[in-house]
């Protein structure tokens, strides 16, 4: 069998490992607070624990890189991931919760920073562009997945007897069980990864992370300031929407997490993987800020449909929040590296660090919700999508051609 092939199958299997243990906790939050007795502030410190490691990690794991070589710091960031799924699956509780994510997350910004370097190289140069949207596609297909395999856990943990395999479990948290599967797919992942002949991956410039004086220097442009907030409010968008629309439409409609609010999280990953396909047809044609504009402003007006429409609009609107947001990272990431003319290397570690909005977005929405209501709570994304369409119009690329953004970058 062809090297390269077996080498890209096993970075999309990496892919869809590493989407399919990042979007579960959207699924899985209503019976996280209810199982727990958690209040919406508590909640929303697991996805800042998981979170907050992305921007801790970003900028170190490149340097590991460079040091250990690609195939050890996979292995690495794998035994991580599998040291926070046993954590939790052996001692479930909220406080072990929290540190597991924050593990969790070590690792998977680790195997993140890897993959990309490693699929240019397994693709080669001339087809990274392709592969690079393949892996998207892969990670947004598990996305989706994710919340059906929740359900047919919880489906078949309400079976009288449960199997066998659910006495892993507590009785009372079924969903559990769901972190001995995390933990067996890290498990068959490391082994996967010693046994692949993987080749020796050189990092490019735009890869590289630079010494400390570049960072310096970029850290002293407002656009790169400006840039980094937009990289933070888009993911703060996304995990904030991606995290408590579940609880949202069971909090205002009475919808079951178990039905409607799994399949709305299903399908809010689902539809920003077909926004992606749909997103690299326009580049084709619209210049990318005009792309990234418009799709802000309906977002915008979506997110209203989402909050204050009835059941029905909601739990349609929701999912195809997912559909306008799949080409807000790509293009802001684009037009930040087109906006300097050097340093790409380290410009891109500080842009990959604002995947802290992640951490700081639902845990605000978790703050906000208990003071004052979840609805209120989920207004922040309309601050961070007016944001992003002010972005829109500020952005001064040196270089704008229309066709060269990329219509799919992974965080």
């Amino acid at each position: 069998m062809n090297q390269r092939f077996i080498g890209l199958a096993f970075i999309m299997t990496l892919w869809f490992v590493i989407s399919f243990v990042t979007n579960i906790l959207g699924p899985i939050m209503p019976l996280v607070i209810k199982d727990f007795g958690l209040s919406l502030a508590l909640a929303g410190f697991l996805p800042f624990s998981f979170f907050l490691a992305y921007g801790v990690v970003s900028i170190p794991a490149g340097l590991l890189i460079e040091r250990i070589g690609a195939k050890n710091a996979l292995i690495f960031a794998l035994v991580i991931n599998l040291a926070g799924a046993a954590m939790f699956a052996i001692m479930p509780a909220f406080a072990t919760a929290v540190l597991a994510l924050f593990v969790i997350g070590m690792g998977m910004a680790m195997l993140q920073v890897v993959i990309n370097p490693l699929t240019r190289t397994v693709g080669g140069e001339a087809n990274y562009p392709f592969f690079s949207v393949m892996g998207q596609l892969v990670f947004g297909l598990a996305s989706f997945v994710s919340p059906w395999v929740f359900q047919a856990v919880m489906s078949t943990a309400a079976r009288r007897p449960p199997p066998a395999v659910f006495v892993l479990a507590p009785q009372s948290l079924p969903w559990v069980i769901l972190y001995w599967l995390f933990l067996v797919l890290f498990a068959g992942a490391v082994v996967l990864t010693f046994i692949m002949p993987l080749p020796r991956v050189e990092l490019q410039e735009d890869e590289r992370v630079e010494g400390v004086a570049f960072y310096r220097e970029l850290l002293r442009q407002p656009k790169v300031w400006g840039f980094f907030v937009g990289i933070a409010c888009y993911v703060a968008t996304e995990q904030s929407l991606a995290n408590w629309m579940s609880k949202f439409l069971e909090t205002y409609h009475g919808f079951s997490p178990l039905q409607q609010g799994a399949s709305a999280v299903a399908w809010f990953w689902g539809l920003m993987a077909a926004g992606c396909l749909v997103g690299m047809a326009l580049l084709r044609f619209i210049q990318s800020k005009l792309v990234l504009r418009q799709f802000a402003a309906v977002a915008i007006l979506c997110l209203m449909a989402a909050l204050w429409g009835n059941g029905t609009v909601a739990l349609h609107a929701f999912p195809l929040l997912g559909f306008l947001l799949s080409v807000m990272f790509p293009i802001i990431f684009a037009l930040a590296l087109n906006s300097v003319p050097a340093h790409h290397g380290a410009f891109a570690g500080i842009l990959c660090t604002g995947i802290i909005g992640g951490a700081i977005g639902p845990l605000l929405v978790g703050l906000i919700g208990e003071a004052a209501g979840l609805r209120t709570g989920l207004t922040l994304a309309f601050v961070t999508l007016a944001y992003i369409l002010l972005l829109s119009f500020r952005a001064r690329p040196l270089v704008d051609n229309i066709t060269a953004a990329p219509a799919c970058y992974t965080v």
